[in-house]
């Protein structure tokens, strides 16, 4: 039986590239918000989106492997790089297996959320992994220098896919398992339909703020400002959002702007608060946080949204000494 299942495995590896070839021809299919809230909210279909989504996602994870398949042979063959690889390789597999099959079969349903859930979680440690591959070929060969450009441009596509296919996982496995979210029982998948913007600031801020004073033993305030355009006026400051995203994305913007406070007020016994705006207009919502902490040199402001740049402190693991690309990779989107 062993052999059997041996023998399977080795056939699926086998016809991967051609797997890959055949799906990366396709472009994704392009989903609103609006798109994804109506189909969770008014006519949502477990075999409608099952249908869809094993094809939706081999088109998707072909492609962006086609794009690592791309990369220079030497990062090619860094460990952690075939790490990801491989990971990206097993999700294809198992989401192939489910082509063939009957979306009348209840079974078969039931397998597919499982399979949707052991791929999230397969795929949790991604970012890191990727990052702490690139560290590896930055090592061995650190004059490349036409190397930042192309990572740069890379990790942007690879990131953006791992989020959309996330998104994708997390929208069929959280409507169709059949139980509501406690804590906020009227979004629909992981879209908040009313997304409370001030709360997620104020969730946002106070874990920075707890992680700050762990860390440097005081931290500074928050100013929370909201306005309205005057036709909003009497309405809440909502939107529809993922707020797990907008979550990590003000995390991560306190973190920056709590450290650079306390650093460049480091003699002073009164830190300057980090002030926030949220402004709700006719047709969008502006958020704008802003700090005391020095600013940033006019000629470093290219790097601002660089992977391999950072001022942070270059993390210890071990007896090694890292740069802090890990640390900046490693707190992209999880959720």
């Amino acid at each position: 039986m062993k052999f059997v299942r041996f023998i399977m495995k080795n056939a699926a590896l086998a016809s991967v590239p051609k797997h890959i070839e055949h799906f990366s021809k396709f472009s994704p299919s392009p989903l609103s918000m609006k798109q994804f809230l109506d189909f969770g909210s008014i006519n949502a279909c477990e075999k409608t989106s099952f249908v869809f989504l094993r094809q939706e996602l081999p088109v998707r994870l072909s492609n962006i492997m086609k794009e690592i398949n791309l990369l220079p042979d030497k990062l090619l063959t860094t460990q952690s790089v075939q790490i990801v690889q491989s990971w990206y390789i097993q999700s294809l597999i198992e989401i192939l297996d489910f082509l063939d099959k009957s979306p009348d079969d209840y079974k078969v349903l039931g397998e597919f959320v499982d399979t949707l859930v052991t791929i999230r979680n397969r795929h949790n440690d991604v970012v890191p992994t990727m990052a702490q591959g690139i560290i590896e070929y930055k090592e061995a060969f650190p004059h490349d220098a036409t190397t930042n450009q192309n990572i740069q441009y890379f990790l942007d596509r690879f990131y953006m896919s791992r989020i959309s296919i996330r998104m994708l996982i997390n929208q069929h496995t959280l409507v169709f398992d059949g139980t509501l979210n406690p804590v906020h029982p009227n979004t629909i998948g992981c879209i908040d339909p009313h997304c409370e913007v001030g709360d997620v600031v104020q969730d946002a801020f106070h874990s920075a703020k707890m992680l700050c004073e762990q860390y440097y033993l005081r931290s500074p305030d928050l100013i929370l400002q909201e306005m309205c355009s005057n036709k909003k006026k009497n309405q809440p400051m909502s939107i529809e959002y993922v707020p797990s995203h907008l979550y990590h994305m003000l995390f991560e913007l306190f973190k920056n702007a709590m450290r650079a406070t306390i650093e460049t007020h480091d003699h002073s016994n009164n830190l300057p608060p980090i002030q926030v705006m949220v402004s709700l207009g006719e047709e969008d919502m502006s958020i704008k946080v802003s700090d005391k902490g020095g600013g940033v040199p006019f000629r470093r402001m290219e790097n601002l949204f660089s992977y391999m740049y950072s001022t942070a402190p270059t993390p210890q693991i071990g007896e090694r000494t890292r740069p802090p690309l890990i640390e900046i990779l490693a707190s992209s989107f999880s959720s």
